[in-house]
Parts: structure tokens; sequence; C-alpha cells
């Protein structure tokens, strides 16, 4: 089994100490959580699987930035043409936000055209077939027009009032039978630095379906208003839930999309996390709650060179079944709907009974993250609509999900649970984190190479604590990490009283750095 790797979380500005007294060279990430799960490729059907492993051996990135965005190629392929019906009133769509936070130089654009090279090559097949129906539909809105044009100055022309009614009843037939014609945009998969409207138009044009791929993070800025000046997340909300989004254009009629179907796939960089959890209304409204997150370990510096390209079997196959999947569903503007076994129920019930009490406001470990988690189970379904269609791609819409692919998917769910719980940290939502944080700001600032939680209570309190023993999570957080390390309490006192306060020594990189040497004051200048 693969060992879980250290997140990528940012690290605090410690400077670089030698190994001493038992010490680690340097702590560790500052993390609630200080290990992640590596990316579960054995969840992935057999050709999905193969690709990722090889792509992710050929450019030596971690297999989480194929795997995830591998995902996303499903989600395109089989977004808006399939629901999951988990239960009576309950419908899943399967299309997924997924966000991989890599720094630069980790190889994302690689990786990125890789993995969605054989959508795009998919789309050109969808244009080609799609280019004589638009080309008959353009002309005969064309001679429709002309008709109408032509009866209605026959009826201008008339002068019996028996021919004028018989003129204008033609004219307003033409007319009519010319609105009717609607000429089908060219398909379109997928968009990149797109605007909001830009994707609303897109939706209505393409029978709601859409994705937004890229290996930067431009559309979150785009989202946040750097077009408009203003927030606009509608779209995007209602494009991953399906709500019905109304299209309005200028010298149009309005358009209904009635489920749309967005998907949205980035490989971003670390800090784009922090900035994004900052923009207007982005936790508020919920669209940071609707992305599935990964944040797989750093391999700049120890990747190895000269590795062998992916073999010629595995790239077809990826971009055969790949296309065939996105082909034999282009067509499912109704969409298929994929009910559960009674097994897999059974483990979607298992899964929301696991999280429910999780999300307790006073005593789950993700009342912080409620938001997000509790979207946990629906991303389930989602992922195992996702899977079912890529192991059956031949016939998936005429089988119910196995609770085997179900099980498959929870197990991604719990890796994108762990790596947002991760992701979310980074963005400063956990409190506990926040708390040591605090401590570890005093510490440094104090230059305190040991000190008690007596003490650091006395230069907190009232900021954070009320009592003293609300210290010890933030504390032991800060020890796991390799910031503190505690000392073994004195044997009690022959007289008894109180005992001491724990005592703790700090690393020596909490120390504060050496200011740098001030200029000589007075001489010549």
């Amino acid at each position: 089994m693969t060992k879980p790797q250290p997140t990528s979380a940012e690290r605090p500005p410690l400077r670089a100490v030698p190994a001493a007294d038992g010490w680690d060279a340097e702590p560790a990430p500052l993390s609630a959580r200080r290990l992640l799960p590596p990316f579960p490729g054995d969840t992935l059907p057999g050709w999905l699987g193969d690709q990722v492993a090889a792509v992710a051996e050929f450019t030596q990135t971690p297999a989480d930035l194929a795997g995830c965005i591998g995902i996303a190629a499903l989600s395109v392929a089989a977004g808006g043409r399939a629901v999951v019906e988990v239960r009576t009133g309950w419908r899943e769509p399967v299309n997924l936000f997924t966000a991989v936070a890599m720094p630069p130089g980790s190889r994302k654009s690689a990786v990125f055209a890789a993995m969605t090279s054989p959508l795009l090559a998919a789309e050109t097949a969808l244009v080609e077939l799609a280019r004589p129906i638009v080309v008959e539909a353009e002309l005969a809105a064309r001679v429709a027009r002309a008709r109408a044009e032509r009866t209605a100055k026959a009826a201008e022309a008339a002068t019996t009032a028996e021919a004028r009614m018989t003129a204008f009843a033609d004219a307003s037939s033409a007319a009519l039978a010319a609105e009717e014609i609607t000429v089908p945009g060219l398909p379109r998969l997928v968009a990149d630095d797109v605007t909001p409207e830009a994707a609303a138009s897109l939706l209505a044009e393409q029978s709601g379906r859409l994705a937004v791929l890229s290996a930067e993070a431009g559309i979150f800025a785009t989202l946040a208003g750097r077009y408009s000046g203003a927030p606009n997340l509608e779209v995007f909300l209602k494009g991953h839930a399906g709500d019905m989004l109304r299209v309005d254009r200028k010298g149009r009629p309005a358009e209904h999309v009635e489920r749309p179907a967005l998907t949205l796939g980035l490989a971003i960089q670390p800090e784009v996390l922090i900035d994004i959890a900052q923009m207007p209304g982005f936790r508020g409204r919920g669209l940071l709650a609707r992305i599935l997150y990964a944040l797989p370990p750093n391999t700049v510096g120890r990747r190895r060179v000269g590795a062998s390209p992916p073999a010629e079997d595995v790239t077809s196959a990826y971009a055969d079944h790949l296309r065939h999947l996105v082909l034999t569903l282009a067509d499912w503007t109704d969409p298929a709907v994929l009910p559960l076994t009674p097994d897999g129920n059974q483990r979607v019930l298992e899964q929301e009974a696991a999280i429910e009490p999780r999300l307790d406001p006073e005593t789950g470990d993700l009342a912080h993250l409620a938001d997000w988690a509790s979207k946990l189970t629906g991303a389930t379904v989602r992922l195992a609509g996702l899977l079912h269609l890529a192991t059956h791609h031949a016939n998936g819409w005429n089988r119910p999900i196995s609770g085997s692919t179900v099980e498959a998917a929870a197990r991604l769910g719990h890796y994108y649970l762990a790596h947002a719980l991760a992701a979310f940290d980074h963005m400063g939502a956990d409190p506990l984190v926040d708390d040591a944080r605090a401590v570890l700001a005093w510490i440094t600032r104090a230059g305190a190479t040991r000190l008690t939680r007596r003490d650091a209570f006395n230069a907190l309190r009232g900021s954070r604590y009320r009592k003293v023993t609300d210290l010890d999570p933030a504390l032991g957080l800060l020890v796991d990490h390799g910031y503190l390390r505690p000392v073994p309490a004195p044997p009690p006192a022959a007289t008894g009283g109180r005992p001491p306060s724990p005592a703790y020594d700090a690393h020596p990189a909490c120390a504060e750095p050496a200011q740098p040497a001030q200029p000589p004051t007075g001489g010549a200048r």
C-alpha cells in the first residue's frame, strides 16, 4: 500500500535549523491532518486507471493530478446526459467541479493536455457530424425568411379586402414557419476562460451541457467580477445543481435551460485557495462547497529523468473509450435515469448515516466544513454514476448501479474529504488550526524556548480562550507537528498541592529570525 503523503498546505515562515537534541530539522506543515491519502486509482475502470498511471509515470507527477482530470473528463462526457436516481424524489446529475492544487513547475499543463485531448477530438467529431444538419437548417431558415418577406409584401400590395385577408393569412403563416426553424449551434464541449454571461449562452446553445477546463485559475477572477465589476456566480451555482437557468439575450427571446450541467476541471496553484476564500460570496453562496479538492504531494526536485511515455495501446484505449462515451451520449438531451441496486442504495444510506453526526455544530469534527461535507453523499452518488457509465460504456444506461460501484465511489469520496479538510485548512477555515497558529505566533514573538500552558493562556487570554484547558487541542496539534515537545512532569511534591502547569520545549525554528545588522551610526555618509 502506498504511504500517505504530507500535505502541501502552507508552511509557516520558519528559518531552517539543523537537527539538534532530537528535533526534526523543520516542523511539519501546520495542518489539522498532516497526512493525506494518495489517489485511489484502483477505483477507476481499467482503461481510465491505466491512462492515469501511465501519464503520472511519464510526467513524474502524482496520480492525483491525472486522476482528478480524468474524472473531470468523464463528467464532460456524461454531464447533462444522465442522472442517478437514489430514491424517489432524489436525483443527482453526474457533472462535477474539481480543482487540483499544485505549485508552479508541476507539469500541470502537460498532464492536462494528455487527459483532455481526446475530448477535443470527440468535439471535432461531433462538429463534423453536425455540420450538414446545421447547413441544412440555415438554408431552410433562409428560404423560410425569404418566403415570409414575399408574402408580407404581397399582403401590403393587396388592393381588395378579400385579397388582403387571404394575403395576410399567408404572410402570418409564413412568418410563424420561419420563426419555428431553429439553427443549432455547432457542438461545443469545452470552454476555457469564459465569462458567466458567455457560459449561460453556450449552455443554452449546447442543450444544457458545457465544461470549463483549464490549467489556470482565471475563471475564479472572472466569477469574482474581473470584467463586470461585481461577482456573478449564478450560472455556476445552477450549472452544478442542475436548477433551471433563464438566459436573457439582447434582441432575442429569453431562453430556458431546464437542466444545466456545467463541469469545472481546474489545475491551480495552492495560493489560489487562499485567494478564492476571500472572494465575496464564494463561500457564503456555496461555490467553494461544490468543488472536489485535491492537494497532491509536490514531486518537483524528486522526479526521475527519462521516464517512458505511455504505451500506445493505453493511450488508444483511453481515447477510444472516452470518445465512444461522448458520442454515444451526445444525443441524450433527455437524460438517462440510472437507478441503484438495493445493495447500492444500502451503501448510500450507510454513508449518510456515517456523515450526519459529524456535521453536528457542537460535537461534529466536520462542523466547520458542514457546507462542503453535507454535499459529500451527493458527490459520491455523482462519482458512482460516472464510474458506472465508464465501466459499462456500451449499455450503462440500461442497468442499475451496483453496490461495488457505490463502494468505489465512496472511497473516492473519502479521498476528497481528506483533501477538502486540508484545502479549507489552507484557506483558514479550521478553527483548531487557527488556534494553533495563534499560539505559534505568540511563541515566535516572545522568543520562548520553554513555556507552560499557563504562560500561553496568560498571553492569549480573552482573545480566544476562556479557560486554560481550552488551549489543550492547539498545544496538542503543535506537538503533533513538531513545534513543541512536552517536558516530563516533575514528581509530585511530598507535601501535595496543585501540580505544575504542563510545560513544553519549543522547536528552535520557532524563534524570531535574527534581525539583519544595522549600519553603524555617525561617521561619513
